[in-house]
């Protein structure tokens, strides 16, 4: 793409637009989606490095901005980036000989569409750099314009000045159809040729808003356009290119790129207002300026696309000439042309105004247009004239118009029968154009009586649009009768107004029957016509035949629809796109119904078509006629017109054997149907190579692959390969007349792969049957495997991997088995006589392999195992009745050589026989009973000798352990008895003991303190007289705190230092100072039992004594009643009161009536000296 120099003038410009509208009616071919090549061909090095980048693939999104994710067949050994660029996954050492096949895949998440590309693949024998370079330009533009970094090899100034060079900009044409990404330019640095670089650009359109714009390659820098661009939208992009080394280093300064977004002609003129309102005096001169009309088109205005030129295309009416106006083409100024305006002959001019960008040019220029209303303004150019009659008549009808049209009230002078006929006369209505330009008021008609002409009359109107809403619109001169209409009136509005015309003298008596008159608006064309939507969607299956109804639009036009201002026709402008005729649809111009005209839907060539509608009234009439447009989608509805084709002959897969649920090759077919739906959805069928069932072929619901899958497992040595005949179908099948072509086949070429199988034995498991009690080093049996690699010499070594009791032992090149210990039927690993052992049959291959096979040994019963007494304890009762048991013998053996058994009582000790009794009940039990009337209790054993039945028979002497005991009615042993023989344990009448000590121990200890708590209260009553002790009237409540001013206050501070001693005093907040103190208890003298009379006083004395030293002695006054607040009190001490410093002169005769206790206290202050 080249620059666009400025200054190229506009003729260039104007032929460029030219050739892009030409172009775009012919129709350019749709943009699909895709990459840029079926097939790439590249060139990567012998050895490459983690992430070294190897290639790129190009993907052409057609500017719809999905997001497109890119996969590849080998993840492991190469990874796509977003912009396509191929890295090297890992350190790879890639084969020179053959070219390696790569595929990859893109898939758009918002539409879930895929398409796959092939990569060929193959390395060059040069170094590692070249086979980069090799691999890069191999997909790079080879005429794309180049833009070099300025080198840096130069001093100091140059290099400022190289920087400061300026990158001519890149002219990008806006509305491009694409492909997309569409090559801009090339960004390269001279770097590059020592060492791999990176290239990125930065900017508005890239990494700033709006983003997504431009992309580049990293590896090539080819730099791209993502998208069409609107130069109305943003007209220029200002990008910086960057240069850096595999390790993010800057190589280069960074370069301003600048893209100019050339305009095209894509912009309609707009007017300013769609109708323009101007002014003219009637006798104007040719040249008179009237008024100017603008127009605004979107496109540069300093190309031609935005300069317009304007043109009057109809003038109504053509009177006294056609071209009365003229306007200018640059300005939109309008012009009288011609003389002759006369504003009693035409009061009005309608204009229809045409503005043109490309200047003016009707084949390449898009257009628009309005309406100018041009009013020819009344002058004096009507003298007044005088009528021939004279009076007061004369005055008043000099100022009538001498052609208005009259009404004439009807006449009352006849019958009434005539005077009804006359009041029902339909008075014929009046007829008012609607949007009437003036001059107001307008008169309408004259309303008259015949008895004007004997006396004055008033007249006057009622009704709508006069004295009722809408008020104003119609009025009535009362001399004259002219009516006259105040201003435009709206059809649309209210189409016709009725009247009432009132006659009446000058008193105000009716002198005539009200009339009544009809006013109709009459339309005027004053109303586009209106699409009931702006977009009209419909659908039309492809292929359909000619005639087929596609869909109806419908307008609405608010003028009358009974006159030709309301009748609309109906008319295709434009087919987008015009393939594969112009002419695929034709529109009904009345009815608006569209249907196609043409054969050739394919909605693989062209899913959509855009018709733009016109709708025209005036039955059509371009030239009169007011137009709208709207726009039909047609979108074309796909059919199941294109089977599904594989995008290969044959496809190649492989497999390990007797592998299952594997995918060994992924099927590819193309379908130029609507994706995910019956008619592209695919269906695989294995038609050939796979008789006995082998592989299925379902397909993947995403990416519509049919996965081969295997079912069965497969043998390499019975098949090395299998070939299969696949057919793709569609779920739906093909439309009428399209038949499966030879690309709907495939064959399918799956190799086996050989692994190293397990051996297996035959039979397992093995069976074998041998009596029991072999002695060791006996040979049992033979117990092989076979390897079922057929094509693979290798050898076979067998061990023991289960041998529950360790009896057997393997030899582990024969797989001989022989015996280690003797063999038990009896054993607890023998379960009914079946014995289990698993054998490991292990191969040399790499890896080796190895199967299980289990050896089965039925032993056959001897007769090794003696009988033994069954149950070993019993009890029985002293006395004879009931008293007997029975009894029963177990033995390890199997009948024969088991049961019957002979039961014996053994002849030693000689009292065994003579207590005790045996007698056979069957051939299993016996019954034993005393012989004796009495045996004492307690634990005998009796020897028993029992005897099978096998052939060399077993005897065995086996002791029955019997309780003997006291029964009750019911010959069971008594609870007492049960006591007795069970008794207490030495631990249990330990405990027992230990709780009866602590149990005293307690009980002591509470009753010395209850005398230590006596004697304390028996020696504080001594110190307090009975009728002195208030404390009955003390109530302690219960404390309900302090507030929480009160909770941090050290009550310590209250004591007297000098009374406490210093270990009583307790941390502050411990204990409450009004409690009792801490302090040891004091020494009272003890009262004797019976003391003297004369002992009492020293008694007391002795007690006082005590009690004066006793600071936990009650009423605690010598400490805590009155708590010390400090030194330097103002308050004198409280701690002793006597009469002397109390006041004598106090009265305290009144605690006498606070009962007796106050009245001790009125009696000690209160009284005299004595």
């Amino acid at each position: 793409m080249y620059p666009l120099h400025e200054g190229s003038g506009l003729l260039l410009l104007a032929v460029l637009a030219g050739l892009q509208i030409a172009a775009e009616c012919r129709g350019t071919p749709p943009c699909r989606p895709g990459f840029s090549e079926d097939v790439y061909k590249v060139v990567v090095p012998d050895i490459t490095e983690k992430g070294q980048p190897l290639f790129n693939v190009k993907f052409f999104d057609c500017g719809r901005g999905g997001l497109v994710r890119f996969e590849c067949s080998n993840p492991s050994d190469f990874r796509i980036e977003a912009d396509g660029v191929v890295y090297a996954a890992r350190g790879l050492q890639l084969p020179g000989v053959q070219a390696s096949l790569l595929l990859i895949k893109a898939s758009d998440d918002t539409t879930q569409k895929q398409w796959v590309t092939q990569v060929q693949m193959t390395t060059s024998t040069s170094t590692s750099q070249q086979g980069k370079e090799v691999a890069v330009r191999h997909v790079m533009s080879e005429d794309l314009k180049e833009i070099v970094f300025p080198s840096r090899n130069m001093d100091i100034q140059l290099k400022r000045m190289r920087r400061d060079w300026v990158i001519p900009p890149i002219n990008v044409p806006e509305n491009s159809r694409g492909p997309f990404p569409q090559e801009l330019v090339r960004i390269r640095s001279d770097q590059g040729r020592n060492r791999p670089l990176r290239y990125s650009v930065t900017g508005p359109g890239v990494d700033q808003a709006p983003t997504g714009i431009f992309i580049i390659d990293p590896i090539s820098g080819e730099l791209s356009v993502k998208k069409a661009l609107d130069r109305e939208h943003i007209p220029k992009f200002h990008l910086r290119a960057h240069a850096v080394d595999l390790n993010g280093n800057q190589v280069e300064n960074p370069i301003d790129i600048v893209i100019n977004v050339i305009d095209m002609n894509d912009n309609r003129p707009e007017f300013t207002h769609q109708i323009w309102n101007g002014t003219i005096p009637e006798g104007s001169k040719p040249g008179t300026f009237v008024m100017t009309v603008t127009s605004i088109d979107k496109d540069d205005p300093k190309t031609a696309n935005g300069l317009l030129h304007y043109k009057i295309l109809s003038q109504n009416p053509e009177s006294p000439t056609s071209n009365m106006f003229t306007i200018n083409y640059s300005t939109g100024g309008i012009i009288t042309a011609a003389a002759g305006l006369n504003r009693e002959k035409v009061p009005q001019y309608t204009l229809i105004i045409q503005a043109t960008d490309m200047e003016g040019n009707s084949m390449y220029g898009l257009s628009n247009t309005a309406t100018a209303v041009i009013r020819v303004i009344d002058i004096n150019d009507n003298p007044p004239e005088f009528t021939a009659e004279t009076g007061k008549e004369v005055a008043v009808r000099h100022v009538m118009s001498e052609d208005l049209k009259e009404i004439v009230f009807p006449s009352r002078n006849m019958n009434s029968q005539l005077k009804r006929m006359k009041r029902d006369w339909v008075i014929p209505p009046i007829n008012v154009p609607e949007n009437s330009r003036g001059p107001f008021p307008q008169e309408l008609v004259r309303i008259r009586s015949d008895h004007d002409k004997s006396r004055s009359l008033r007249y006057s109107v009622t009704g709508p649009g006069a004295d009722q809403p809408p008020t104003g619109i119609f009025i009535i001169d009362p001399i004259s009768g002219e009516l006259s209409v105040n201003k435009p009136l709206d059809r649309e509005h209210i189409p016709n107004f009725h009247l009432r015309a009132h006659a009446v003298d000058l008193n105000g008596n009716q002198v005539e029957n009200p009339i009544d008159i009809v006013i109709n608006v009459i339309d005027m064309n004053d109303n586009r016509p209106e699409f009931t939507h702006q977009i009209w969607n419909g659908t039309i299956p492809e292929g359909s035949k000619p005639g087929t109804f596609v869909m109806t639009v419908t307008s609405i036009d608010k003028d009358d629809p009974k006159t030709s201002n309301g009748l609309l026709h109906y008319k295709i402008l434009s087919q987008n796109p015009e393939s594969p005729t112009s002419n695929m649809f034709t529109i009904n111009n009345s009815t608006g119904g569209i249907i196609t005209v043409a054969a050739g839907l394919d909605r693989e060539k062209v899913p959509q078509y855009t018709l733009i509608i016109q709708a025209t009234d005036m039955e059509g009439n371009s030239m009169y006629g007011l137009s709208n447009t709207a726009t039909a989608v047609i979108r074309v509805i796909d059919i199941n017109d294109n089977p599904p084709e594989f995008t290969a002959e044959t496809f190649f897969g492989e497999v390990h054997e007797n592998r299952v649920n594997v995918i060994v090759a992924n099927l590819t077919v193309t379908d130029k149907d609507q994706p995910n739906t019956p008619a592209w959805n695919a269906v695989y069928k294995i038609t050939g190579g796979d008789p006995t069932g082998r592989f299925s072929v379902p397909t993947d619901p995403t990416t519509n692959e049919g996965l081969v899958t295997v079912v069965k497992p497969i043998d390499y040595e019975s098949s090395r390969t299998y070939v299969l005949t696949v057919e793709a179908r569609n779920e739906v099948p093909l439309a009428r007349g399209i038949h499966s072509p030879r690309q709907s086949t495939a064959t399918v070429s799956i190799k086996v792969i050989d692994v190293n199988e397990s051996p297996y034995f035959e039979p397992n498991p093995k069976l074998i049957k041998l009596e029991e009690g072999m002695m060791p080093k006996s040979a049992l049996t033979t117990f092989t495997a076979q390897d079922p690699d057929r094509f693979m010499q290798q050898s076979i070594r067998y061990s023991k991997l289960s041998d529950p009791a360790n009896w057997l032992k393997i030899d582990p090149n024969t797989g001989r088995i022989t015996t280690i210990a003797i063999l038990d039927r009896e054993s607890p690993f023998v379960v009914n006589s079946l014995y289990n052992a698993t054998f490991l049959a292990t191969d040399n291959g790499i890896p080796s392999a190895s199967g299980t096979g289990t050896l089965q040994i039925f032993l056959l019963d001897i007769n090794d195992n003696a009988p033994r007494v069954f149950p070993q304890e019993t009890e029985i009762c002293e006395k004879p009745e009931p008293n007997a048991i029975n009894i029963t013998a177990l033995d390890g053996d199997l009948n024969p050589n088991a049961g019957p058994f002979a039961f014996e009582l053994a002849h030693r000790p000689a009292d065994v026989k003579r207590n005790w009794t045996i007698t056979r009940i069957s051939g299993d039990y016996a019954q034993l009973s005393l012989k004796i009337g009495f045996l004492e209790s307690g634990i005998y054993e009796l020897p028993i000798i029992i005897t099978d039945s096998g052939n060399l028979p077993m005897s065995n002497t086996s002791y029955l352990r019997i309780k003997v005991c006291q029964c009750d009615i019911n010959g069971d042993c008594t609870d007492q008895q049960h006591i007795m023989a069970a008794g207490l344990g030495t631990g249990a009448i330990i405990s027992i003991l230990l709780c009866i000590i602590i149990l005293l121990i307690l009980v002591l200890l509470f009753v010395v303190w209850m005398k230590r708590r006596d004697k304390e209260r028996q020696a504080k009553q001594l110190l307090i007289d009975p009728e002195d002790d208030v404390r009955d009237n003390i109530l302690k409540y219960d404390e309900e705190g302090g507030g929480e001013e009160d909770q941090d206050y050290d009550l310590s501070q209250l004591q007297q230092p000098d009374t406490l001693e210093p270990d009583a005093i307790k941390p502050v907040g411990i204990r409450r100072l009004d409690e009792r103190p801490l302090h040891p208890e004091p020494q009272y003298p003890m009262r004797s039992a019976a003391p003297h009379p004369g002992d009492i006083g020293d008694f007391i004395s002795e007690g006082l004594k005590a009690a004066d030293n006793d600071p936990t002695a009650p009423p605690y006054d010598s400490l805590l009643v009155f708590d010390y607040e400090g030194s330097g009190s103002t308050a004198g001490s409280l701690s002793s009161l006597n009469s002397s410093s109390s006041g004598g002169d106090q009265d305290y005769d009144y605690l006498n009536d606070w009962g007796p206790r106050f009245r001790k206290l009125a009696d000690m202050y209160g009284g005299s000296d004595d």
